[in-house]
Protein backbone atom coordinates (compact mmCIF):
# COMPACT_ATOMS: atom_id res chain seq x y z
CA UNK A 1 0.00 0.00 0.00
CA UNK A 2 1.30 3.24 -0.78
CA UNK A 3 2.01 5.78 1.23
CA UNK A 4 -1.68 7.73 3.08
CA UNK A 5 -2.49 10.77 1.76
CA UNK A 6 -5.59 10.90 3.93
CA UNK A 7 -7.83 11.70 0.84
CA UNK A 8 -10.34 8.98 0.77
CA UNK A 9 -12.17 10.76 -2.34
CA UNK A 10 -9.37 9.36 -4.70
CA UNK A 11 -8.38 6.32 -3.07
CA UNK A 12 -8.82 2.78 -3.34
CA UNK A 13 -7.33 1.26 -0.45
CA UNK A 14 -9.77 -0.23 1.89
CA UNK A 15 -8.08 0.64 5.30
CA UNK A 16 -9.35 1.68 8.55
CA UNK A 17 -9.26 5.17 7.83
CA UNK A 18 -11.88 4.58 4.52
CA UNK A 19 -14.14 2.42 7.22
CA UNK A 20 -13.71 4.72 9.98
CA UNK A 21 -15.34 7.39 7.30
CA UNK A 22 -17.98 5.44 6.10
CA UNK A 23 -19.22 4.91 9.53
CA UNK A 24 -19.40 8.55 10.23
CA UNK A 25 -22.39 8.59 7.58
CA UNK A 26 -24.58 5.90 9.42
CA UNK A 27 -27.42 7.82 10.67
CA UNK A 28 -28.67 6.43 14.51
CA UNK A 29 -32.29 4.89 14.53
CA UNK A 30 -34.68 6.38 17.24
CA UNK A 31 -33.39 5.07 20.59
CA UNK A 32 -37.35 3.15 20.90
CA UNK A 33 -36.21 1.41 17.89
CA UNK A 34 -34.45 -2.16 17.00
CA UNK A 35 -33.20 -3.14 13.55
CA UNK A 36 -31.37 -6.50 13.59
CA UNK A 37 -30.23 -6.84 9.55
CA UNK A 38 -30.49 -4.71 6.74
CA UNK A 39 -30.96 -6.13 3.03
CA UNK A 40 -31.12 -4.33 0.09
CA UNK A 41 -32.61 -5.11 -2.87
CA UNK A 42 -30.79 -3.71 -5.67
CA UNK A 43 -30.21 -3.33 -10.19
CA UNK A 44 -28.69 -1.82 -12.46
CA UNK A 45 -31.85 -0.88 -14.55
CA UNK A 46 -35.54 -0.70 -13.63
CA UNK A 47 -38.51 -3.00 -13.96
CA UNK A 48 -37.04 -5.87 -13.20
CA UNK A 49 -38.88 -7.00 -10.22
CA UNK A 50 -37.14 -5.36 -6.90
CA UNK A 51 -40.54 -4.81 -5.61
CA UNK A 52 -41.17 -8.26 -5.93
CA UNK A 53 -38.31 -9.82 -4.84
CA UNK A 54 -38.08 -7.03 -1.63
CA UNK A 55 -41.97 -8.07 -0.50
CA UNK A 56 -40.93 -11.91 -1.11
CA UNK A 57 -37.73 -12.09 1.11
CA UNK A 58 -39.91 -10.38 3.27
CA UNK A 59 -43.02 -12.64 3.73
CA UNK A 60 -40.29 -16.02 3.44
CA UNK A 61 -38.62 -14.31 6.59
CA UNK A 62 -41.96 -13.65 8.47
CA UNK A 63 -43.15 -17.13 7.28
CA UNK A 64 -39.83 -18.62 9.25
CA UNK A 65 -41.07 -16.93 12.62
CA UNK A 66 -39.32 -13.58 12.32
CA UNK A 67 -40.22 -9.98 12.11
CA UNK A 68 -39.55 -8.46 8.84
CA UNK A 69 -40.22 -5.13 8.03
CA UNK A 70 -40.13 -3.35 4.38
CA UNK A 71 -38.32 0.48 4.31
CA UNK A 72 -39.95 1.52 0.74
CA UNK A 73 -36.45 3.84 -0.66
CA UNK A 74 -38.36 4.08 -4.17
CA UNK A 75 -39.85 7.12 -3.34
CA UNK A 76 -41.08 8.15 -6.37
CA UNK A 77 -42.31 4.51 -7.39
CA UNK A 78 -43.77 3.18 -4.60
CA UNK A 79 -45.51 -0.27 -5.08
CA UNK A 80 -44.95 -2.22 -1.75
CA UNK A 81 -48.40 -1.01 -0.28
CA UNK A 82 -50.48 -2.11 -2.92
CA UNK A 83 -48.95 -5.55 -3.23
CA UNK A 84 -49.24 -6.26 0.47
CA UNK A 85 -52.90 -4.26 0.42
CA UNK A 86 -52.39 -1.52 2.95
CA UNK A 87 -52.39 1.24 -0.03
CA UNK A 88 -55.31 3.34 1.03
CA UNK A 89 -53.96 3.16 4.70
CA UNK A 90 -51.85 5.83 6.15
CA UNK A 91 -49.13 5.66 8.67
CA UNK A 92 -49.22 6.78 11.74
CA UNK A 93 -47.88 9.06 14.74
CA UNK A 94 -46.35 8.00 18.19
CA UNK A 95 -47.78 9.23 21.16
CA UNK A 96 -45.51 11.90 21.86
CA UNK A 97 -45.88 13.18 17.71
CA UNK A 98 -42.05 12.14 17.03
CA UNK A 99 -42.05 8.97 15.40
CA UNK A 100 -43.69 7.92 12.42
CA UNK A 101 -45.89 4.18 12.98
CA UNK A 102 -45.25 1.83 9.89
CA UNK A 103 -48.52 0.40 8.54
CA UNK A 104 -48.63 -3.46 9.40
CA UNK A 105 -49.44 -6.23 7.05
CA UNK A 106 -52.13 -8.85 7.51
CA UNK A 107 -49.75 -11.27 8.61
CA UNK A 108 -47.19 -8.75 10.78
CA UNK A 109 -44.70 -7.35 7.91
CA UNK A 110 -43.93 -3.89 8.84
CA UNK A 111 -44.01 -1.55 6.20
CA UNK A 112 -42.87 2.39 5.60
CA UNK A 113 -43.52 4.00 2.10
CA UNK A 114 -44.32 7.68 0.83
CA UNK A 115 -47.93 6.41 -0.67
CA UNK A 116 -48.65 6.09 3.22
CA UNK A 117 -48.00 9.56 3.65
CA UNK A 118 -49.68 10.99 0.43
CA UNK A 119 -53.69 12.27 0.64
CA UNK A 120 -54.38 10.37 -2.52
CA UNK A 121 -52.09 7.18 -3.44
CA UNK A 122 -52.50 8.16 -6.76
CA UNK A 123 -50.72 11.39 -6.09
CA UNK A 124 -47.03 11.80 -7.62
CA UNK A 125 -44.47 12.87 -5.69
CA UNK A 126 -42.38 15.59 -7.53
CA UNK A 127 -39.39 15.81 -5.56
CA UNK A 128 -35.31 16.64 -6.51
CA UNK A 129 -33.13 14.15 -5.76
CA UNK A 130 -31.56 15.56 -2.54
CA UNK A 131 -35.16 15.82 -1.07
CA UNK A 132 -36.02 11.89 -1.98
CA UNK A 133 -32.82 11.20 -0.05
CA UNK A 134 -33.62 12.99 3.10
CA UNK A 135 -37.41 11.35 3.15
CA UNK A 136 -35.38 7.98 2.87
CA UNK A 137 -33.08 8.73 5.77
CA UNK A 138 -36.07 10.00 7.74
CA UNK A 139 -38.10 6.51 6.85
CA UNK A 140 -34.94 5.13 9.15
CA UNK A 141 -34.05 7.98 12.03
CA UNK A 142 -38.03 8.82 12.56
CA UNK A 143 -39.95 5.81 12.19
CA UNK A 144 -40.69 3.51 14.91
CA UNK A 145 -38.79 0.43 13.93
CA UNK A 146 -40.21 -2.29 17.38
CA UNK A 147 -38.15 -5.33 17.46
CA UNK A 148 -37.38 -5.76 13.99
CA UNK A 149 -35.34 -9.15 12.61
CA UNK A 150 -35.10 -8.58 8.93
CA UNK A 151 -35.38 -4.96 7.61
CA UNK A 152 -35.47 -5.08 3.17
CA UNK A 153 -34.77 -1.80 1.54
CA UNK A 154 -36.55 -1.42 -1.97
CA UNK A 155 -34.01 0.80 -3.72
CA UNK A 156 -35.05 2.48 -7.11
CA UNK A 157 -32.87 1.36 -9.88
CA UNK A 158 -29.52 2.61 -10.83
CA UNK A 159 -26.93 4.01 -8.46
CA UNK A 160 -27.63 7.31 -7.85
CA UNK A 161 -28.48 9.45 -4.93
CA UNK A 162 -31.07 6.79 -3.26
CA UNK A 163 -28.96 4.18 -3.24
CA UNK A 164 -25.50 6.05 -2.12
CA UNK A 165 -28.04 7.57 0.63
CA UNK A 166 -28.81 3.70 2.13
CA UNK A 167 -25.09 2.31 1.38
CA UNK A 168 -23.93 4.98 3.55
CA UNK A 169 -26.53 5.89 6.08
CA UNK A 170 -27.88 2.83 6.77
CA UNK A 171 -25.69 -0.21 8.53
CA UNK A 172 -26.68 -2.64 5.32
CA UNK A 173 -25.67 -6.42 5.82
CA UNK A 174 -25.78 -7.27 2.20
CA UNK A 175 -27.97 -6.72 -0.75
CA UNK A 176 -29.46 -8.97 -3.41
CA UNK A 177 -28.94 -8.72 -6.77
CA UNK A 178 -32.66 -8.83 -9.16
CA UNK A 179 -31.81 -8.99 -12.57
CA UNK A 180 -33.88 -10.82 -15.86
CA UNK A 181 -32.88 -13.10 -18.30
CA UNK A 182 -32.07 -10.84 -21.32
CA UNK A 183 -29.05 -10.56 -22.66
CA UNK A 184 -28.27 -7.17 -20.95
CA UNK A 185 -27.89 -9.26 -17.85
CA UNK A 186 -24.36 -8.41 -18.03
CA UNK A 187 -24.39 -5.07 -17.84
CA UNK A 188 -26.78 -4.62 -15.31
CA UNK A 189 -25.30 -6.97 -12.46
CA UNK A 190 -21.48 -5.27 -13.42
CA UNK A 191 -23.22 -1.79 -12.29
CA UNK A 192 -24.92 -3.19 -9.02
CA UNK A 193 -21.49 -5.32 -8.24
CA UNK A 194 -19.45 -2.12 -8.93
CA UNK A 195 -21.85 -0.32 -6.65
CA UNK A 196 -21.46 -2.14 -3.98
CA UNK A 197 -17.72 -3.15 -4.04
CA UNK A 198 -17.22 0.86 -4.18
CA UNK A 199 -19.53 0.71 -1.01
CA UNK A 200 -18.10 -2.53 0.55
CA UNK A 201 -21.54 -4.34 0.90
CA UNK A 202 -21.57 -7.34 0.70
CA UNK A 203 -23.78 -9.23 -1.78
CA UNK A 204 -25.61 -12.06 -0.69
CA UNK A 205 -26.54 -13.23 -4.43
CA UNK A 206 -28.60 -12.77 -8.13
CA UNK A 207 -32.04 -13.63 -8.12
CA UNK A 208 -33.17 -13.76 -11.36
CA UNK A 209 -37.07 -12.45 -12.10
CA UNK A 210 -39.38 -13.57 -15.05
CA UNK A 211 -37.63 -16.69 -15.57
CA UNK A 212 -39.52 -18.77 -17.78
CA UNK A 213 -42.67 -19.90 -18.42
CA UNK A 214 -44.47 -23.43 -17.68
CA UNK A 215 -46.60 -24.50 -19.53
CA UNK A 216 -50.14 -25.78 -17.52
CA UNK A 217 -50.40 -28.84 -20.29
CA UNK A 218 -47.11 -30.68 -19.80
CA UNK A 219 -45.28 -28.29 -17.80
CA UNK A 220 -42.17 -27.64 -19.81
CA UNK A 221 -40.01 -24.53 -19.06
CA UNK A 222 -40.11 -21.62 -22.08
CA UNK A 223 -37.68 -19.47 -21.88
CA UNK A 224 -39.60 -16.41 -23.32
CA UNK A 225 -36.85 -13.77 -22.90
CA UNK A 226 -34.78 -15.99 -24.71
CA UNK A 227 -32.25 -18.48 -23.04
CA UNK A 228 -30.89 -17.28 -18.89
CA UNK A 229 -27.43 -15.79 -19.03
CA UNK A 230 -27.47 -14.99 -15.55
CA UNK A 231 -26.08 -18.33 -13.96
CA UNK A 232 -22.84 -17.39 -16.45
CA UNK A 233 -22.90 -13.77 -15.08
CA UNK A 234 -22.88 -14.55 -11.57
CA UNK A 235 -20.12 -17.46 -11.96
CA UNK A 236 -18.08 -14.36 -13.51
CA UNK A 237 -18.77 -12.58 -10.42
CA UNK A 238 -18.52 -15.31 -7.92
CA UNK A 239 -21.80 -15.05 -6.69
CA UNK A 240 -24.61 -17.40 -6.21
CA UNK A 241 -28.37 -17.28 -8.10
CA UNK A 242 -30.27 -17.43 -5.09
CA UNK A 243 -33.54 -17.75 -6.86
CA UNK A 244 -35.42 -17.72 -10.29
CA UNK A 245 -38.88 -16.67 -10.27
CA UNK A 246 -41.29 -17.64 -13.56
CA UNK A 247 -43.74 -15.95 -14.91
CA UNK A 248 -46.98 -16.74 -13.96
CA UNK A 249 -50.08 -15.11 -13.84
CA UNK A 250 -51.40 -15.65 -10.47
CA UNK A 251 -48.05 -13.83 -9.18
CA UNK A 252 -49.32 -10.68 -10.79
CA UNK A 253 -52.85 -10.97 -10.29
CA UNK A 254 -52.26 -11.66 -6.27
CA UNK A 255 -49.49 -8.88 -5.83
CA UNK A 256 -52.25 -6.53 -8.01
CA UNK A 257 -54.85 -7.92 -5.48
CA UNK A 258 -53.10 -7.17 -1.95
CA UNK A 259 -51.96 -10.88 -1.53
CA UNK A 260 -48.66 -11.07 -1.97
CA UNK A 261 -48.71 -12.85 1.41
CA UNK A 262 -50.04 -15.48 -0.01
CA UNK A 263 -48.52 -16.74 -2.81
CA UNK A 264 -46.65 -20.09 -2.69
CA UNK A 265 -42.63 -19.42 -3.47
CA UNK A 266 -40.76 -22.61 -3.58
CA UNK A 267 -37.90 -21.23 -5.38
CA UNK A 268 -37.10 -19.16 -2.97
CA UNK A 269 -35.10 -21.19 -0.44
CA UNK A 270 -31.96 -20.51 -0.94
CA UNK A 271 -32.28 -16.59 -0.84
CA UNK A 272 -33.73 -17.40 2.57
CA UNK A 273 -30.53 -19.19 3.44
CA UNK A 274 -28.88 -16.65 2.24
CA UNK A 275 -29.92 -13.96 4.38
CA UNK A 276 -30.20 -16.07 7.55
CA UNK A 277 -26.37 -16.88 6.96
CA UNK A 278 -25.79 -13.92 7.89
Amino acid sequence: MSECSHNCGTCGENCSSRTQDKKSFLEALAPESSVKKVIGVVSGKGGVGKSLVTSMMAVSMSRKGKHAAILDADITGPSIPMAFGVAHEKAGVSEDGKLMIPARSLEGVDIMSANLLLDHDTDPVIWRGPVIAGAVKQFWTETLWKDVDYMFVDMPPGTGDVPLTVFQSLPVDGIIIVTSPQELVGMIVAKAVNMAKKMNVPILGIVENMSYLECPDCGKHINVFGESHTEQVAEEYGLKLLAQIPIDPKIAQMVDGGQVEYIEMPWFEEAVKAVENL
